[in-house]
């Protein structure tokens, strides 16, 4: 899951990223209004954070801007405590939920989670199943048959975005896509990594290679 924080606090902005980014997202930062506009118009996010009072485009601005170009985008607005936000100018304008500064971080991980449950189009559904792999999204858990299997953050990632594609062969350039944020330019057969520590805790059967394609993920046969 890739997630976009517009917020001009560059302390808060530093503290979300570094913290969801340990829960397994791929978080791409920006300090204002302008740049969020720009970035979530260039790129694609599962979610996007969006603090109100920013330099340039306030958000208000910025959200309703994306609702009018069709993106549909859940947006977590954050809003301080001295009652800038204005509820109603904030769910017209499209927003999906806010938060008052200050505000718990489990608090925020925990609506983060909600909204990615409750959005609709492709790859809503809670609990991915590939056979008998089962991916939950909701509660991270990942089971093949009735054994539970642990995954770090980024194995979860990348194994997540190959279930929501199941059958489908996935490339390299769009894994890194999903799972990585746009400061990486490490290499990108970091892939490759991850994917062979998936075979191995998966077991076989699974997950295949697409000679200069990509990978296909597919229910095990027998």
């Amino acid at each position: 899951m890739r997630l976009l924080i517009v917020e001009d606090e560059r302390r808060l902005a530093r503290s979300l990223a570094q913290g969801l980014t340990a829960e397994g997202f791929a978080v791409d930062v920006v300090h204002t209004g302008t740049d969020g506009l720009h970035q979530a118009t260039e790129n694609t996010y599962d979610l996007i954070i969006l603090d109100i009072m920013l330099p340039g485009l306030n958000g208000y601005r910025v959200c309703a801007a994306l609702r009018a170009a069709g993106d549909e985008t859940p947006i977590l607005m954050l809003t301080a405590k001295d009652g800038e936000y204005d509820e109603a100018e904030g769910l017209d304008t499209g927003a999906d939920d806010y938060l008052t500064k200050p505000f718990s971080y489990v608090v925020l991980v925990a609506r983060v989670r909600a909204l990615l449950r409750r959005r609709g189009g492709r790859g809503a559904a809670p609990e991915l199943r590939v056979g008998d792999l089962t991916v939950d999204r909701a509660t991270r858990r990942v089971t093949r048959g009735d054994t539970e299997v642990n995954l770090t953050a980024k194995e979860f990632a990348v194994l997540e975005h190959l279930a929501s594609r199941a059958g489908e062969v996935v490339s390299k350039a769009e894994i890194l896509e999903h799972g990585w944020d746009l400061a990486y330019d490490g290499d990108p057969n970091i892939v490759e990594v991850y994917i062979s520590a998936l075979r191995r805790k998966l077991g076989p059967g699974l997950i295949f290679t697409v000679r200069g394609a990509g990978y296909r993920l597919v229910a095990a046969h027998g």
